[in-house]
C-alpha cells in the first residue's frame, strides 16, 4: 500500500489550497453561519470549476476532467478546511451528473451536463422523506404514467442543495414494487421548496420538497423506467466517503485552530501548548485525523474501481464522522472558555461536525450495514 501522493496530486492540491485561501475564502468567510445565496453560490462554483469542483470525478468523454477519485475526494477535503459548506454543495452537484452520465439519454446529457459541470447549474437529489431515510423501499412519492409522461406525487425531506439548485434528481415508486428516477427542471416543473433550518453547516442549503401532481416526461427517467433503485444504492457508497472527505475537512479546521491558540495563548507565564494536557489532547486529534484520512483514503480508492464495497464505506463514514466530533471538541477545550463562545471558530466547527454523524445513513444505521456484512444476517 502507497500512502503518498502522487507529484500531479500534491501539485493539484497544493494549487487548490493556494487559489481557495486567496480567491474562495474572502467570499466564503461572508456566510459562515448564513445561507450562501444562489447567485453568490454559483459564483464560486465558476470559479472552482477549473480545479475540478463539481467535474474532477466526472470522465472527460461527458465533459468532466476525468481524474481519479481519490484526487477528487482531496479536492473536496481541501474545500471543506475553507468552506464546508460549499463542499457539500460542489459533491451533491457532481453527484446528479455522475447519476446522468451513468443512466441519463444523450438528450439529458447534453441539455444539462454541461451547466452542471461549468456551475452553471446547481444539481440536488432527493431520496428520503418524512417516514422514509435509510429504509429507500419505504418511500410513498409516487410517478403515474399519463400517455408519454409521469405525474408525480409526493413530499421529500432532508433534500441538500435544494434551496438554490436548478435540477433535482427524485426517486419514485413508478409501480408496487418498482422505483425509478426523474430528474426535473425548477424552472420547467414547478416544484415547491421549504427551507430547514439546521445546527450546523447553515450556509449548505437543506430542504423539503413538494411534489403536487408534478408533470415530467418518460424521457427524463434517469437509467430507465424501473432502474431507480439500482442507481440510487450505487450512489450511497460514493455518498459515504464524500461526506467523510468534508468530516477530513473541517477535523483538519479545528486541529489547525487548536495548535495555533495552543502557541499564542499563555497561562502559568509560558504558552498554553506547553503544558503536558494540552500536548495530550493535541496528540489526540492529530491520531484520531491521521486514522480517519487513511480509512477514507481506502473508501475513494475503493470506490475508483467501481465495485460494490459497503464495509470500508461504512467504516470510513462511521470513523471519520466520529472523529472529527471528538476532534472539534477537543478543539473547544484546549480554547477554554473561549472556545464556547461565536469569537472563534472551534464552536462552529463542532456545531459542523456533529451534523455529518446523520446524513447519508446514521452512524448507528452504517453500524449495522457492517455489521449485517460481516456476520451475514440481516438486523433490518
Amino acid at each position: 500500500m502507497n500512502f503518498e501522493l502522487t507529484e500531479e496530486q500534491q501539485i493539484a492540491v497544493d494549487s487548490w489550497r493556494g487559489f481557495l485561501e486567496r480567491e474562495m475564502r474572502p467570499i466564503t468567510d461572508q456566510y459562515l453561519d448564513d445561507a450562501i445565496p444562489k447567485g453568490v453560490t454559483h459564483k464560486l462554483l465558476k470559479m472552482g470549476a477549473d480545479y475540478g469542483m463539481c467535474c474532477a470525478g466526472v470522465s472527460d468523454a461527458d465533459g468532466g476532467l476525468g481524474l481519479d477519485i481519490l484526487t477528487s475526494g482531496l479536492i473536496s477535503e481541501e474545500l471543506a478546511r475553507v468552506s464546508p459548506d460549499l463542499a457539500g454543495t460542489g459533491f451533491v452537484t457532481e453527484g446528479v451528473s455522475l447519476k446522468l452520465s451513468q443512466g441519463g439519454s444523450p438528450e439529458l446529457k447534453a441539455r444539462y451536463m454541461p451547466g452542471l459541470l461549468s456551475g452553471d447549474l446547481i444539481g440536488s437529489s432527493a431520496v428520503s422523506e418524512p417516514n422514509a431515510g435509510s429504509d429507500v423501499r419505504a418511500i410513498t412519492t409516487r410517478a403515474v404514467r399519463d400517455g408519454d409522461n409521469y405525474r408525480i406525487t409526493g413530499a421529500k425531506l432532508w433534500t441538500s442543495n435544494v434551496i438554490v439548485s436548478d435540477v433535482l434528481i427524485v426517486l419514485t415508486r413508478s409501480d408496487e414494487n418498482e422505483f425509478t428516477v426523474f430528474l426535473l427542471d425548477r424552472e420547467e416543473h414547478g416544484y415547491e421548496v421549504r427551507d430547514i433550518d439546521k445546527l450546523g453547516l447553515k450556509g449548505w442549503s437543506m430542504g423539503e420538497v413538494i411534489l403536487n401532481d408534478v408533470v415530467v416526461p418518460a424521457s427524463n427517467a434517469v437509467g430507465g423506467i424501473g432502474g431507480g433503485l439500482r442507481l440510487t444504492m450505487r450512489g450511497f457508497e460514493r455518498a459515504r466517503c464524500f461526506i467523510s472527505t468534508v468530516a477530513l475537512g473541517i477535523a483538519g479546521a479545528a486541529l489547525d485552530d487548536a495548535i495555533a491558540y495552543a502557541k499564542q495563548r499563555s497561562s502559568f507565564g509560558k504558552a498554553i501548548g506547553s503544558h503536558q494536557l494540552i500536548q495530550a489532547l493535541i496528540a489526540d486529534m492529530a491520531i484520531d485525523l491521521d486514522a480517519a484520512r487513511l480509512l477514507v483514503y481506502r473508501g475513494l480508492k475503493m470506490l475508483n474501481k467501481g465495485e460494490p464495497f459497503p464495509v470500508e464505506a461504512g467504516i470510513c463514514k462511521v470513523f471519520a464522522t466520529e472523529a472529527a466530533n471528538r476532534i472539534a471538541s477537543k478543539a473547544i477545550q484546549v480554547h477554554g472558555a473561549f472556545g464556547i463562545t461565536k469569537e472563534f471558530p472551534v464552536e462552529r466547527h463542532f456545531r459542523n461536525a456533529r451534523l455529518l454523524t446523520i446524513p447519508d445513513g446514521t452512524t448507528q444505521i452504517n453500524q449495522l450495514i457492517i455489521g449485517r456484512n460481516l456476520l451475514g444476517l440481516d438486523a433490518f
